[in-house]
């Protein structure tokens, strides 16, 4: 079965970027892709837990149906440390890791992506 890794660099609601990763991630595993999803820079915040957007698509709840459909999530440990956020702050099914954990997925997959 076909494998992407899809890399989120930019934070959820500074752009549309985090969004569409998202989407493309939704729809890959929905056509029966395995999707990799490591969160780095600011785009370790989509897996923040507590967001309530008023006037954009919940990042959050995006990352959890993504999830839920098989997705494997990871967050730079490095990022989420310069910012301030502990790994009890992330969304359950968060696997907080090193770049060693982008290298093996890249590594693994017929395609990387980054967002």
């Amino acid at each position: 079965m076909k494998k992407i890794t899809i890399v989120i660099s930019s934070g959820p609601y500074t752009h549309e970027r985090s969004y569409t990763a998202l989407r493309l991630a939704l729809t890959s595993l929905i056509e029966g892709i395995n999707v990799n999803l490591f969160l780095v820079e600011d785009g370790v915040l989509v897996a923040h837990k507590g967001q309530e957007p008023k006037e954009y698509a919940n990042a959050l709840e995006w990352l959890q149906r993504a999830i839920n459909e098989g997705a494997k999530v990871r967050v730079c440990g490095i990022c989420i440390k310069g910012r301030g956020i502990k790994p009890e702050d992330l969304i359950e099914g968060a696997e907080v890791t090193t770049m060693e954990g982008l290298t093996d997925w890249i590594k693994e997959s017929d395609q990387t992506i980054w967002i």
